[in-house]
């Protein structure tokens, strides 16, 4: 193979990478130079000069003239030339240097496949680098790409570049259905190296998605006029997401859920039917607790010192606040950062009426006493207001136990 084709060719496969000038010519140096030194151990004494758009190449050995009889130990034929091997056509003295060009076929057939088959790997392990940073930098914003396998741990699509993207199950949206050839939307989770390959990982899960979607919907917040604050979710079940508008006269609520839902509708059939809540985001603690916890009404707010919030609420709104398996309450502690603890409002002739848990002991186990405690129940009315749902997601205990208690303390009031 002579030196036209090898770089031809090398040219040709490099531009189908969109591989750079610069970035191209280095590659072939660095080939070349290696090809060099395999051959001559070492490369310091070597010009090498290319043209890739004629598919020239030059390398050019640069040697000390010596005389003939140099004393063999210190005679290098890599650094060194005899005089008397100088054409007299050159012209040269003793210490002056000799210029010769090394062709390709020098360096013999081997190590010219080698150099050819180096120059395409490199290309190659170039091309993994250029698309790692591509999607590194790309890293939270939305995709669009079809899917070509739907795997039992993953499903495999294909982007508009021809590029491998994986959406693991666990990135999934529970309900989701697709078929081969459906065009998936996701946004970009992260980017891994596996083996040398890069692996460029989405997500239908993650709150950025949920973001990336408004950001389309919206175009208050395409141009930052309405800023999300935070989102949380439950993947395909419910999300709430806490709005904030820099303009006065834009209503983040309203600018969110669109003309008749317009907005948000699209979000929402994108997600599967996940319903939405979009509170508006305020620096007021207590009215930012009250719309997190929408659509309950509440009654009042006690925040207290570790973290944790008192929200007492009429009977008929304990259950709309709490929500289905508890995620209206989950979600809203996780939007404010504060654990939510619900409280049934009762009257103060009912607080006559209630009963010390203490006075059960002998009925009741104390470490259950105190486990009810912590949570701010001391009382029997306080425990019977809440729902064994309730009592499972803020104690410890057991729905057994939560029974007994129920059991022993409803006893209590019966006429």
């Amino acid at each position: 193979m002579d030196s036209v084709v090898l770089i031809e060719s090398f040219a040709e496969f490099a531009k189908l990478k969109n591989i750079d000038r610069p970035t191209m010519m280095r590659i072939l140096e660095d080939v070349f130079r290696t090809m060099i030194r395999k051959k001559f151990e070492n490369d310091d004494n070597f010009d090498i000069v290319i043209n890739v758009d004629e598919g020239d190449l030059q390398i050019w050995q640069t040697r000390e003239v010596v005389a003939d009889d140099i004393d063999p130990l210190e005679y290098n034929p890599a650094t060194h030339i005899k005089i008397s091997e100088v054409d007299e056509d050159e012209d040269l003295e003793l210490g002056e240097e000799f210029d010769n060009e090394i062709k390709l076929e020098n360096f013999g057939r081997r190590l010219v496949m080698t150099a050819r088959q180096t120059l395409i790997q490199k290309v190659k392990d170039l091309e993994k680098d250029v698309l790692f940073q591509q999607y590194k930098d790309l890293v939270g914003e939305l995709v669009s790409a079809e899917i070509y396998q739907i795997l039992g741990r993953e499903i495999i699509l294909i982007d508009q570049d021809n590029n491998e993207l994986s959406l693991p199950k666990g990135e999934q949206i529970q309900k989701d259905r697709f078929r081969k050839g459906d065009t998936l939307k996701a946004v970009i989770h992260r980017v891994e190296m596996h083996n040398g390959n890069p692996k460029i990982i989405l997500s239908r899960t993650s709150p950025e998605f949920l973001a990336r979607l408004f950001e389309n919907e919206v175009p208050e917040i395409y141009d930052g006029l309405i800023s999300i604050k935070k989102i949380v979710r439950e993947p395909g079940e419910r999300a709430k997401v806490a709005v904030e508008s820099f303009d006065d006269r834009i209503d983040p609520v309203g600018a969110c859920v669109g003309m008749k839902g317009s907005r948000i509708h699209s979000i929402v059939r994108e997600l599967n039917n996940e319903n939405i809540d979009v509170v508006n985001y305020t620096e007021n603690l207590d009215l930012y607790i009250a719309r997190a916890l929408n659509p309950a009404k509440i009654t009042s707010i006690k925040v207290e010192d570790n973290n944790r919030v008192s929200v007492f609420l009429e009977p008929d709104q304990v259950s709309l606040a709490i929500g289905k398996g508890g995620q209206n309450i989950k979600l809203a502690s996780r939007l404010i950062d504060m654990e939510i603890d619900v409280f049934r409002d009762v009257s103060d002739t009912e607080q006559e009426e209630d009963v010390d848990l203490i006075e059960f002991k002998d009925e009741i186990e104390v470490w259950v006493i105190e486990e009810l405690e912590k949570i701010g129940l001391d009382t029997a009315k306080s425990v019977l207001n809440l729902t064994k749902e309730e009592l499972l997601r803020r104690t410890d205990l057991e729905e057994e136990t939560i029974d007994y208690l129920f059991e022993i303390l409803s006893q209590e009031f019966e006429d």
